[in-house]
C-alpha cells in the first residue's frame, strides 16, 4: 500500500529535473507561492468534502500530493518527517 507513496516521492524528485512547461510538479517545485496556495486550496477542499461527506478520498489524495511537493520544494525530506513521527511514538 505504501509503495504508492514511495513511488510518488520518487516521481516528485525526478520532476525537479524536468521542464516546467511539461511538468505541473516541476512548476510547483519552482514556484513556492503557487505551491503554498495549492496546499491551502486543497486542504480547504478536503475540509469541505468531509463536511459534505463526498469526494473525501479524492480530495485527501490531492492534499497528500501537494503537501509532498511543498515539502520537497522546501528541502524537507519525508524521511526526516517520518523519523520525527517515529520519535513521537509512545
Amino acid at each position: 500500500m505504501f509503495e504508492n507513496l514511495e513511488q510518488l516521492i520518487k516521481i516528485i524528485r525526478e520532476r525537479k529535473n524536468s521542464s516546467p512547461d511539461k511538468s505541473y510538479t516541476n512548476k510547483l517545485l519552482n514556484d513556492k507561492n503557487l505551491s503554498v496556495s495549492k496546499v491551502k486550496e486543497e486542504i480547504g477542499e478536503l475540509i469541505e468534502s468531509v463536511d459534505q461527506n463526498s469526494n473525501k478520498t479524492h480530495e485527501a489524495a490531492d492534499v497528500i500530493y501537494h503537501l509532498m511537493v511543498y515539502l520537497e520544494a522546501n528541502n524537507i525530506k519525508i524521511e526526516d518527517v517520518m523519523s520525527e513521527l517515529k520519535k513521537r511514538q509512545k
